[in-house]
């Protein structure tokens, strides 16, 4: 009798089934990390955009994340709240809000990088140096020439 946790032979076949089933495994795990510091990973992705792309209007930051300007905001709140994030008007348009990394936030980004990278190490684990880093390499050109912007 076939296990009934047993995956159908049919959907192992299908690369996309594996992405998914991974991505969800991957994303689990590093959202449970996060959790443990009462953070989601929408944390991780604005204190990378500020670390990476300098300081933005906050409505620009919803747009490069592909996150809704509400969710960004609240976001953002707590961010500032933690001291990770200054906001203040954007002298070019006193309309618009600028968030800036602080160098706490910089310190905690840095942090929260090792908590991902402890994840992808952990998740990778089957897999030698060489294979991750051509999965990667995989992974990167998929990502590249997908013309949809995924949400983090």
């Amino acid at each position: 009798m076939n296990e009934p946790t047993a995956v159908p032979p049919s959907l192992l076949d299908l690369s996309t089934y594996l992405l998914s089933r991974t991505g969800k495994a991957a994303r689990t795990r590093l959202a449970e990390r996060l959790a443990r510091r009462g953070l989601r990973l929408w944390h991780l992705a604005v204190l990378a955009a500020l670390a990476d792309f300098g300081p933005h209007a906050q409505r620009d930051l919803s747009v490069r994340l592909s996150v809704d300007p509400s969710d960004i905001a609240k976001v953002v709140d707590e961010l500032a709240a933690a001291g990770w994030v200054d906001r203040s008007r954007d002298p070019a348009d006193r309309r618009r809000i600028r968030v800036t990394v602080t160098d706490p936030g910089r310190t905690a980004l840095r942090e929260l990088q090792a908590e991902a990278a402890a994840v992808q190490a952990e998740l990778l684990a089957p897999l030698s140096a060489a294979e991750r880093t051509r999965l990667h390499g995989l992974l990167r050109r998929l990502f590249d020439g997908d013309p949809g912007t995924p949400e983090v």
